[in-house]
C-alpha cells in the first residue's frame, strides 16, 4: 500500500516537472524570437533620397575657357591695270596660328532631368539636360598672316594684318546619359554626351599688304572686317555627387569637360587700291577656324518632382 502512495506521488512530481518546463519554453518562445524572426529588410539606399524622379535646378559654374586650335589663312589674287588693260597679275597666301590665354568666368546654370534605381539595387541610370550662359570673348589684337606669292612671275612677300581677332562663346549645352551608386543620402555618377554651343568669331580691320621692289604697299585700300556666329556641336564628360537634404531637395556638385567641333568659317571681299597711275583690283579672302574647350565646376540646387 505505501509503495503504491510512493510511486503515484514520484509520478506527479515528474509530470508536473515536464510541465514547468514546457511551460517556460513558452515563455521564452514569446519574450525572444526565434533568429529567423529578427531577421529585418535594410533598403539599399537610404529611404530620404528617392527611388526615382525627375528633377530640375539652379545654381552656378566657375568656367575655364580655352579657344584652341585656332588658325586664320588668307589669300588675296589681284590684277593690276594701267589705262585699263592688265599689265600684271599676282597672287599670294599663307596661314597663322594665333593663340589665346584661357579665359575664366563665372556663369549662371540649370538642368532637368531624371534618375531612377535599378529594382533592388543601389546603382542607378538617368539623364540630364544642362545649360550655362558663359559669355567670354578672347580677342588678339594686331594679328599678322605672313603671305607668299608672285607677282609677274617674280616672288614677293607680304602681310595681311588684322587689328583684332575675336572668339567669343555664350551659350553652353549639353545632354548627359549617366550611371551612378547610392550612397545612404548620396549619390556619385559620371556620364557623357553631346554638347552644343554658341560661338562667335571676328576679323576685324583687315588689310593686305605687299613687298615690292623694296616697297611696303598697301594692295586692299581700306580695311574690311568679318564676322560669323554659328551654332557648333561637340561633347561633353561629366562626373557629380548629390546630397539629399530630404525627400524632395538635393544638392548637386559636377565637373564638365566639353569641347567644340573645329569650326572653319570662311570670308571673301573685293578690294581696289590705286597709285602711280595703276589700277590695284582683286579679291580678298580665306578662312578662320578653332575650337573651344571649357572645363567647369558647377554647383545646384534641384527638387524631385
Amino acid at each position: 500500500m505505501n509503495g503504491h502512495v510512493l510511486s503515484r506521488q514520484r509520478s506527479l512530481s515528474l509530470a508536473m516537472r515536464l510541465a514547468a518546463a514546457f511551460a517556460g519554453l513558452a515563455v521564452g518562445a514569446v519574450a525572444s524570437p526565434a533568429p529567423a524572426q529578427q531577421l529585418v529588410y535594410k533598403a539599399p539606399y537610404d529611404p530620404t533620397a528617392p527611388a526615382a524622379g525627375f528633377f530640375a535646378g539652379l545654381g552656378g559654374s566657375y568656367n575655364s575657357v580655352n579657344f584652341s586650335n585656332q588658325n586664320i589663312f588668307a589669300q588675296g589674287v589681284s590684277n593690276v591695270y594701267q589705262g585699263g588693260a592688265v599689265v600684271a597679275s599676282g597672287a599670294a597666301g599663307g596661314p597663322t596660328d594665333p593663340s589665346s590665354s584661357i579665359q575664366s568666368t563665372l556663369a549662371p546654370t540649370a538642368q532637368v532631368g531624371y534618375f531612377q534605381h535599378f529594382p533592388g539595387s543601389d546603382w542607378l541610370w538617368g539623364a540630364k539636360f544642362s545649360y550655362s550662359y558663359l559669355g567670354i570673348t578672347a580677342t588678339n589684337q594686331n594679328v599678322s598672316v605672313p603671305q607668299a606669292g608672285s607677282f609677274n612671275g617674280a616672288a614677293f612677300t607680304g602681310h595681311v594684318i588684322a587689328r583684332s581677332y575675336q572668339t567669343n562663346i555664350s551659350h553652353q549645352m549639353a545632354f548627359i546619359p549617366f550611371v551612378g551608386h547610392s550612397f545612404e543620402r548620396s549619390f556619385i555618377y559620371f556620364g557623357a554626351g553631346p554638347s552644343l554651343s554658341r560661338t562667335q568669331s571676328s576679323l576685324n580691320g583687315v588689310i593686305g599688304f605687299a613687298d615690292l621692289n623694296g616697297v611696303h604697299t598697301d594692295i586692299t585700300g581700306s580695311a574690311d572686317s568679318f564676322a560669323s556666329s554659328s551654332w557648333v556641336f561637340g561633347g561633353a564628360a561629366v562626373i557629380g555627387a548629390t546630397y539629399f537634404l530630404d525627400r524632395f531637395w538635393f544638392l548637386d556638385f559636377s565637373y564638365t569637360y566639353a569641347s567644340t567641333l573645329v569650326q572653319t568659317t570662311g570670308f571673301s571681299a573685293p578690294f581696289s587700291s590705286s597709285s602711280f597711275g595703276y589700277t590695284d583690283t582683286g579679291t580678298l579672302s580665306g578662312t578662320y577656324s578653332g575650337r573651344v574647350i571649357t572645363q567647369s565646376v558647377a554647383l545646384s540646387i534641384n527638387r524631385v518632382f
